[in-house]
């Protein structure tokens, strides 16, 4: 009689701690009036997208219907987001947590020398 085979589970896509992301979301044009917003983007290219850049342990979508609810929100998403900007960001994810903490600040950087006009909390 053959001997019976354990059951192995199927691998796992990612490990369960790379569960974080990185996101963006466009903000509206709207957000160039705001004092604070034009300050801290000196370099901004007219023409080139207002973004807010975050990260987040949740899904990126659940992560943006939850600023839009003002839940744990960021004022500039809240008021002035539009939409995710998923091809900017969605090659990147999932991560682990240092990971996102390291790629949210380095996508920040590299979009407001890209001329976008960023913020970032």
């Amino acid at each position: 009689m053959p001997k019976p085979v354990p059951k192995r589970k199927p691998p796992c896509a990612t490990p369960r701690s790379h569960h974080y992301s990185v996101y963006v979301v466009e903000l509206s044009d709207r957000v160039w009036n705001v004092p604070r917003f034009r300050a801290a983007n000196p370099g901004h290219v007219l023409g080139k997208p207002f973004v807010y850049v975050g990260m987040t342990g949740l899904d990126p979508d659940l992560r943006f219907d939850r600023h839009m609810a003002g839940v744990q929100s960021n004022r500039f998403v809240r008021e002035f987001g539009l939409r995710l900007l998923p091809q900017l960001y969605a090659v990147f994810n999932p991560m682990p947590y240092a990971g996102a903490c390291e790629m949210e600040v380095e996508l920040g950087i590299s979009l407001r020398e890209a001329g976008y006009g960023v913020w970032q909390a």
